[in-house]
């Protein structure tokens, strides 16, 4: 029998002072796409991938390391920087302060937590980083011609920002936006990590909404769109993936059922999908919805443990 022939990774992109570093099949997780940002004093990357590590000694050498937010396959190559600093938002900084600390960010809890720890530390490469250091929202990195601001984008994570990248270019100004996990694909945004929320996560979408760029890169799949109106369709086709759960959940919902069997059922992944932690991601987002349509008098609950459409 033959074997499979691997997707071949894509050609890294230039875009002024940006290098987008793809990863294998255009940053399919595990795998994602890295920024190489370079200005006249400083370079840094944004995202250290998995992709990253396979490019061997033909990776940068930075002045700097920039984290969108603290998960495991945008830290999987910061063991290769360990004496350059580290920079990552306030409020996913504890992530990266011990492995127990890491873990707490998606608190998957009983086999699952044990069997990722080693997940961590085997396929991801997790290095604590005491010393990282913290920036905020509006925070600005001056690398010398070029300036990368941090927007805080919560939801995914307590500490998700996008990263604004701005220079000049023939004089006129140019601008690159990094979206980080806001990956625009039909999958949709994923807020099934302990510290992740929906209701943050849709304000998030509002603000990127209204952001003006050249370009909107992503670490998984899309790679770099050109164009506001190419970004809103994606954007669109993202975001709608919040709706279309809920619908789905409330057809569901027209029968009584407990959280047992809305997890069993499967509104985020596929019922087939091999993911170990599906059940508690499926626990942890459709709470979230089953909350607030508890609270708007959508749905009711009967028998103090089952819920169903009011």
């Amino acid at each position: 029998m033959s074997r499979p022939v691997p997707e071949e990774r894509p050609a890294d992109q230039t875009y002024g002072p940006v290098q987008v570093l793809f990863g294998e099949a255009g940053g399919r997780y595990p795998d994602g796409n890295t920024l190489w940002v370079a200005g006249d004093r400083e370079s840094l990357l944004i995202d250290p991938s998995l992709g990253l590590i396979a490019r061997g000694a033909g990776r940068p050498q930075v002045d700097r390391v920039v984290l969108s937010h603290c998960h495991e396959d945008h830290i999987a190559g910061c063991h290769l920087y360990p004496d350059v600093p580290l920079h990552v938002h306030e409020a996913d900084r504890h992530g990266l302060s011990s492995l127990d600390a890491m873990l707490e960010i998606y608190s998957y809890g009983g086999a699952i937590e044990e069997a990722f720890r080693t997940v961590l530390v085997e396929r991801f490469h997790y290095v604590a980083r005491p010393d990282a250091q913290t920036f905020r929202d509006g925070s600005v990195f001056d690398l010398g011609g070029v300036t990368l601001r941090a927007i805080h984008t919560p939801g995914h994570t307590r500490g998700h920002c996008c990263l604004q990248i701005e220079w000049r270019e023939s004089g006129a100004p140019r601008r690159l936006v990094y979206l980080g996990d806001i990956d625009l694909t039909r999958f949709g945004p994923y807020y099934g990590d302990a510290w992740s929320d929906l209701e943050d996560f849709e304000r998030s979408l509002s603000l990127v909404r209204e952001i003006e760029a050249d370009w909107y890169a992503t670490f998984h799949h899309i790679g770099v769109l050109e164009e506001r109106e190419a970004f809103i369709t994606r954007l669109d086709i993202f975001e709608g993936a919040i709706a279309r759960r809920e619908r789905a959940l409330l057809e569901f919902l027209y029968e009584p059922h407990d959280l047992h069997e809305v997890v069993a059922h499967r509104f985020v992944y596929r019922p087939k999908d091999p993911v170990a932690f599906a059940d508690a991601v499926e626990r942890r987002s459709m709470s979230m919805h089953i909350e607030r349509l508890l609270g708007r008098g959508t749905l009711r609950a009967v028998d103090g443990h089952r819920f169903v459409v009011a």
